[in-house]
């Protein structure tokens, strides 16, 4: 069994999603229940998943049998189980959470718990595709059911879902417009073929152009500044029972996919046509980790705000991939998980804070800390601090190698970039504060006590935030395994 686990993580949200339709016709309230039993069969399979790669080292699963080229290929390594994993544990706990926003407008609209499932699956097949082209369905799968995910709480969100839905299918168009020209140069699309025939065609035009189209299409679907337009406002108005699913998992993914590509097609210090490429990613990630730290400082609204900084961290966690060496890319891995467990934990945040006090901006959260539920307060001052980077949190030893693997690369505007980014952080998260606790409230606010499910919720990504910051010596070298000769 464990060798077919890949397939079955895969299977288990797809079959559920698809049928889910016809097995609650009658019954309608089964969806959440069928949807949360789909989420811890899931974490399950994730979790053995992980062991068995821990034991066995990386395993290349064949689809039907077929072996690669000819078949379709999945790689099972040390990224793929961590990631898997990491998902399925958002994706529970994002059920969990929704159980309480989740309005009757949003599930009778769209077959919400179908396009959360049918959406996993999607994203699970990104992590473990190792051929170019199933990493393209895979995105279309993930894509479709996002678009529709925005859009189900109707109104200002159709038209943000529809501009995400027209940047998504040209970003879509640009990596298919690139694996086209990498087939056309090569004849094979499986990432280990390409590893091999690829290193004599590094000066091709057809290579150069198809390694670049990707990255723009991929580009647009991790929303990396200038082409994250799509990002902000997609979250801001998409339900809330949504956003910390999306926010956790979406851009996280597409850019586990570069990754892939990366590491797989493109070793350190390879130029493509006389540039070297991992020095330019690296640039492009210092320019959306401040830009993208500014934009979240000047903001008023909340989602907007933590919107701009997830945006800020995929620049990080790009940076840290890019060193090329063994120490930021580590930490780039490593605070790409953190990332995901906090995205979720600020989004459940806020979502909660909206359905019960109607707050959306700082001015609304003026003195709620005085009246709210301390779970909602501990939260915050614990993703806070994953965020910013303060230890015990996984955030501090994510960023910490990043750093170390700058040092120890000698590329200083990229350490700089870390603290910069870092110290915007925690100018947004200080205005945030001072609302929530300093701030007078003329408005008298009732006292509420959140709902079990989000005491469950918020206490386990609270808890995972600072068990990652334990683990993180153990995680890191896990993560290594990965990368051999250059490569993953």
């Amino acid at each position: 069994m464990s060798s077919n686990l890949p397939i079955l993580l895969f299977l288990v949200p797809f079959f559920a999603g698809v049928s889910m339709p016809i097995v609650t016709a009658k019954r309608r309230a089964l969806c959440s229940r069928i949807a949360l039993g789909t989420a811890i069969v899931m974490v399950v399979l994730a979790t053995l998943n992980l062991r068995v790669v821990m034991t066995q080292g990386p395993i290349e699963y064949a689809l039907g049998g077929w072996t690669a080229p000819i078949g379709i290929a999945w790689l099972n390594d040390s990224i793929a189980a961590v990631v898997v994993l990491t998902v399925s544990v958002v994706t529970l706990l994002s059920l969990i959470y929704g159980r309480l926003v989740v309005t009757s407008d949003l599930e009778k609209n769209v077959p919400y718990y179908t396009l959360i499932l049918v959406m996993v699956s999607g994203l699970v097949g990104i992590v473990f595709a190792a051929d170019l082209f199933n990493v393209f369905v895979f995105l279309e799968v993930a894509a479709l059911t996002g678009y529709a995910l925005v859009g189900a709480g109707g109104g200002k969100a159709l038209v943000y879902a529809f501009r995400y839905l027209l940047l998504g299918s040209f970003g879509a168009t640009l990596y298919l417009l690139g694996l086209s020209h990498l087939y056309v140069a090569t004849g094979t699309l499986n990432m280990a073929d390409l590893a091999v025939r690829l290193p004599e065609l590094m000066t091709s035009t057809a290579v150069a152009g198809g390694l670049i189209y990707m990255f723009l299409g991929l580009s647009i679907k991790m929303a990396l500044i200038p082409l994250h337009s799509w990002l902000p406002d997609a979250y801001t108005n998409a339900p809330s029972a949504v956003t910390p699913f999306l926010a956790s998992t979406v851009t996280k993914v597409a850019l586990v996919a570069w990754i892939r590509i990366e590491y797989s097609l493109i070793a350190p210090n390879v130029e493509v046509s006389a540039v070297p490429v991992l020095v330019l990613l690296e640039e492009l990630g210092v320019i959306a980790a401040l830009i993208g730290g500014a934009l979240a400082l000047i903001q008023t609204d909340l989602r907007r705000m933590f919107a701009y900084g997830g945006i800020s961290h995929i620049g990080l966690i790009l940076i840290g991939v890019s060193l090329g060496n063994d120490t930021g890319f580590a930490g780039g891995m490593f605070y790409l998980v953190n990332d995901a467990i906090m995205q979720a934990a600020l989004f459940m945040i806020i979502g909660t804070i909206i359905y019960y006090h109607k707050a959306y901006t700082l001015d609304d959260i003026r003195g709620l800390g005085h009246h709210t539920s301390p779970w909602l307060t501990g939260a915050l001052i614990i993703v806070a601090m994953a965020m910013v980077g303060l230890p015990p949190t996984g955030g501090f030893f994510g960023k910490w190698n990043i750093v170390l693997g700058a040092l120890e690369a000698e590329h200083y505007l990229a350490a700089f970039t870390v603290v910069a980014s870092t110290l915007l952080t925690l100018g947004y998260f200080l205005k945030v504060f001072a609302a929530w606790f300093l701030q007078p409230q003329d408005v008298e606010i009732q006292s509420i006590e959140v709902s079990n499910s989000i005491r469950l919720s918020l206490g386990v990504v609270s808890f995972a935030m600072i068990a990652l910051g334990f683990m993180s010596d153990f995680v890191v070298q896990f993560l290594l395994q990965s990368v051999s000769s250059g490569g993953i």
